[in-house]
C-alpha cells in the first residue's frame, strides 16, 4: 500500500513539476517576445533617425551645390559680359 502511495506521490509531484516548467517556458516566451518587440522598436526608430538625418544633409549638401553652381556661372557670365564689353572699348 505505501509503495502505491509513494508512487502515486511521485506521479503528482512530476505532473506539477511539468506543469510549473511549462509555465516557466511560456513566461519566458512572453519576456523573450517583449524584448524583441521594443529591440524592433529601438531599431526601426534607430534607422528613421539615421534617414532623417541623411535626408537633412542631402539637402544641405544640394543647397550648397546649387549655391556654389549658381556663384560660378555668375561669375563666369560677368567676366564674360566684362571681357565683351572691354573689346568694344
Amino acid at each position: 500500500m505505501l509503495g502505491g502511495l509513494g508512487k502515486l506521490a511521485a506521479e503528482g509531484l512530476a505532473h506539477r513539476t511539468e506543469k510549473a516548467t511549462e509555465e516557466a517556458v511560456h513566461a519566458v516566451e512572453e519576456v523573450v517576445k517583449e524584448v524583441v518587440g521594443h529591440a524592433k522598436e529601438a531599431g526601426e526608430k534607430a534607422v528613421e533617425e539615421a534617414l532623417k538625418k541623411a535626408q537633412e544633409s542631402g539637402g544641405k549638401v544640394v543647397k550648397e551645390v546649387t549655391e556654389t553652381v549658381t556663384n560660378t556661372v555668375t561669375n563666369a557670365v560677368t567676366h564674360a559680359a566684362e571681357g565683351l564689353g572691354n573689346l568694344g572699348q
